[in-house]
């Protein structure tokens, strides 16, 4: 989940939670070597810390979305009972990050072997650095699912990045209504296109 954070301990997401098997929490050490020190459930990059608690709750509400668990009589129920969720924050309790900092949130998910990001964010223009992460990726089989965007407009014409990236393992998924229709919400219209 590259986002706002994860709250690692949410009782609907804790049985759920990434777990990385090569530190031992809170010893201030990088015991897995990978450069990061604690990184229990993945990485802060906006307060470069171990703790990618969400302030947010955005990528939470991904996350319950994705990965609740189901049957416990508590909360959602996400459509994967049986899944990891990486808490990769890149984005502030306000919703706003740096290209910079979503470029290293990729490239740790790729090291770290990450088969697939839930990524519902994006505009700010076309960065290479972004485009080199994602199709780095790929070599790790890798798939980057990036949101169309809300504006309304087809990315055919209109890009929206990264979604609109011409990269094989990006898929663009555009928001529909509780019909199955595109959302169409004022100010929240689904961005859509045939081909991107």
């Amino acid at each position: 989940m590259i986002d706002t954070g994860v709250d690692y301990s949410h009782q609907d997401l804790v049985a759920n939670m990434w777990v990385n098997a090569g530190e031992i929490p809170g010893n201030g050490q990088d015991d897995d070597g990978n450069g990061f020190i604690d990184d229990v459930y993945g990485w802060d990059f906006i307060n470069d810390d171990s703790d990618p608690m969400d302030d947010n709750n955005h990528g939470t509400h991904c996350s319950g979305t994705i990965a609740g668990v189901g049957d416990n009589g508590i909360g959602v129920a996400g459509v994967n009972w049986d899944v990891s969720i990486m808490a990769l924050k890149f984005l502030s309790a306000g919703g706003s990050g740096s290209t910079d900092d979503a470029v290293a949130a990729v490239e740790y998910a790729t090291m770290m072997g990450a088969h697939l990001t839930s990524n519902s964010w994006g505009g700010g223009g076309y960065s290479t650095g972004l485009y080199d992460a994602i199709n780095a990726s790929k070599s790790v089989g890798h798939v980057f699912v990036a949101a169309a965007g809300n504006s309304g407009v087809n990315t055919d014409t209109s890009p929206h990045d990264p979604s609109s990236y011409n990269l094989d393992n990006i898929i663009s998924v555009a928001a529909a209504a509780n019909q199955d229709e595109l959302a169409n919400e004022g100010t929240w219209d689904s961005n859509y296109g045939t081909t991107s």
